[in-house]
């Protein structure tokens, strides 16, 4: 069973910046597409990003374009998402989530393992 971690949420002003981590126990994401989802109180889930399991993909919620920056690195332990000109309404709990697939897709539906989450509080 794949377990993945999620890491580096935290308080930030308005127009900061922070990096997520997403981490796999006892497995490596060589053969998973990665997204990124978020969760405000009152509001659905959204996907905000997601990266092919090869790297070579990358996709991007139009509310996000331009300011966050998906990757993973070269062994595949881990899955980024750099987060620059923070909003406040980028403020949520920020989930990653895993498929074995090669392709990455927005949707939820679509990933079989997730992570417990990590807050993300944009405010001065």
């Amino acid at each position: 069973q794949l377990q993945l971690v999620e890491s580096g949420g935290g308080l930030v002003q308005p127009g900061g910046s922070l990096r997520l981590s997403c981490a796999a126990s006892r497995f490596t994401l060589d053969y998973y597409a990665i997204g990124w989802f978020r969760q405000a109180p009152g509001k659905e889930r959204e996907g905000v990003s997601c990266i092919s399991n090869s790297g070579s993909s990358t996709n991007y919620a139009d509310s996000v374009k331009g300011r966050f920056t998906i990757s993973r690195d070269n062994a595949k332990i881990a899955v980024y998402l750099q987060m620059n000109s923070l909003k406040p309404e980028d403020t949520a709990v920020y989930y990653c989530a895993a498929v074995r697939r090669s392709s990455c897709v927005l949707g939820g539906f679509y990933y079989d393992y997730w992570g417990q989450g990590t807050q993300v509080t944009v405010s001065s």
